[in-house]
């Protein structure tokens, strides 16, 4: 099975007359970085809600949201009046002073630390225990969205490589006329620059031999075709939980033998064949980087 680093998932329950909304989201990063965004009091759980997102989560910019809600309002955050009114009245009486306006004094003294103040009360056992039922059904969602993703990830890289494979075994029919146009373009060449009757027949079949074993590329064409064998084997081994990595390994040595093989070509419909090959493997590229 392939996992999509991308996913999302939320899920919603109560405690007592409180809201729980949990929602998990996750893009693309080359290692697991978790950020949150979550009351004040569940600080508390933090380490443990870092273990729980690592067991499911591996690998992405995981984002974990948990949301309280009371009908009787918000209880996590709330309003130091005093502090508010000594604020209050010491700036009006240095703008009347000077002779200025209250220029948004609500504003600027909510922005003073401490004047909104946040609950101190240590989290409740039991909205802890709701939360992570929440929780645990949210990452159900979560999972089963990296699932479908990487279902249809699989498809399309496996088709892809495929292609690769077809583009390949295209290839040998053509290397029998490039091998006789080689021939005669060295041919005519030397037949030009020193004439016919003074070329050495053996001398010019080791110039042919020396050429041919330059732009031979039947080694090229073994290691990709086991290089796209082992991707999917790789693809196709269910006990690998991350495949990510090792897809993206391979896929380079895939576009090493590609790239010697459009070196070696000396031939246009070989290079055709490579520029589809190299097309295909952008395409694969993109979606292993994407996938855990």
């Amino acid at each position: 099975m392939l996992l999509s680093m991308t996913g999302f998932g939320n899920a919603s329950g109560s405690h007592g007359n409180k809201k729980i909304t949990v929602e998990i989201r996750s893009l693309n990063s080359k290692y697991t970085d978790l950020r949150y965004k979550i009351p004040p009091a569940y600080r508390d759980v933090e380490a443990e809600l870092r273990k729980i997102l690592t067991e499911h989560c591996q690998r992405g910019k995981i984002e974990l949201s948990i949301d309280i809600n009371s009908p009787d309002g918000d209880d996590e955050y709330g309003l130091n009046l005093e502090l508010y009114k000594k604020y209050y009245r010491e700036l009006k009486s240095i703008n009347e002073e000077l002779g200025q306006g209250d220029m948004e004094l609500t504003e600027a003294i909510i922005r003073i630390p401490n004047v909104i103040s946040t609950s101190n009360e240590s989290l409740d056992p039991g909205e802890w225990a709701s939360t992570k039922e929440v929780l645990k059904e949210a990452l159900k969602k979560f999972s089963s969205f990296r699932e479908t993703e990487g279902e249809a990830m699989m498809l399309d890289c496996k088709h892809r490589i495929q292609s690769i494979m077809d583009h390949l075994s295209k290839v040998e029919p053509f290397e029998t006329n490039r091998v006789a146009k080689l021939r005669q373009r060295i041919q005519k060449n030397m037949e030009e620059y020193v004439g016919k009757d003074n070329i050495d027949a053996n001398r010019f079949e080791q110039e042919i031999l020396y050429y041919l074993e330059k732009i031979d590329v039947t080694e090229e064409k073994v290691r990709l075709s086991q290089h796209c064998k082992y991707f999917l084997e790789v693809l196709g081994d269910n006990k690998l939980k991350t495949k990510g990595k090792k897809l993206n390994f391979i896929s380079q040595e895939i576009g090493r033998e590609i790239n010697t093989l459009g070196s070696k070509a000396n031939d246009s419909n070989i290079q055709q064949l490579v520029v589809g090959m190299k097309d295909e493997l952008e395409k694969i590229k993109e979606q292993v980087l994407n996938t855990i």
